[in-house]
């Protein structure tokens, strides 16, 4: 791909050590997109102060902290979208789904209160999304077991809902692997980068 994208980079692990495949993996999607002279701007949830919402009425009418206020313009100014997180307990972890919970909100997303009224539609329409996710059980697993249930609810029910299409997965399994294999991850991810996809 040879067109400069700007890309928002959500690094999704809750633990802000910084240790993680996931860590390592939002690094090397980073450098390979930078390295291509993408535009890259990184989020880590893990350093974003912020309440989780407790009423529809907060949802819909209530404003955003400063931090999400900042993170929604940077993904207006955005043509793709990562997100970077494990899988746990089959599913996204708290924080990101408090995260996206405050990030799309009604107000935002269409300018205007209730998802139910779409006078203009989506303000995120021609933005894509490309998921990184790892997780510790083999993925033929997760997809014929347990139906890529978190990949669906992001694809569809988040970001689809939403207007942010199209929406892409890279998922790793048995993220505790041997150096040869995380070696093969990151290379994969960098390649991502590099494609701006």
């Amino acid at each position: 791909m040879s067109t400069v994208r700007r890309i928002l980079l959500l690094q999704g692990h809750p633990d802000p050590e910084r240790t993680h495949l996931g860590h390592a993996l939002g690094d090397a999607y980073l450098e390979g997109a930078r390295a291509a002279g993408h535009e890259v701007e990184v989020v880590h949830l893990s350093e974003l102060d912020f309440p989780l919402l407790r009423s529809a009425a907060e949802f819909e009418r209530g404003e955003p902290p400063p931090v999400i206020a900042d993170v929604q313009q940077a993904l207006l100014a955005a043509d793709h979208v990562v997100l970077v997180m494990p899988l746990w307990l089959g599913d996204m972890p708290a924080l990101v789904k408090a995260f996206l919970e405050q990030l799309l909100r009604p107000a935002f997303v269409r300018g205007t209160e209730s998802f139910g009224n779409r006078p203009g539609g989506s303000r995120l329409r021609g933005r894509s999304v490309r998921l990184i996710i790892t997780m510790g059980m083999p993925v033929p697993i997760y997809r014929l077991w347990f139906g890529a249930a978190a990949v669906r609810n992001l694809r569809r029910g988040v970001f689809g809902f939403v207007g942010l299409r199209p929406v892409r997965s890279t998922l790793i399994g048995l993220a505790g692997g041997s150096d040869a294999r995380r070696a093969g991850w990151l290379k994969r991810v960098a390649a991502l980068g590099r494609r701006g996809v």
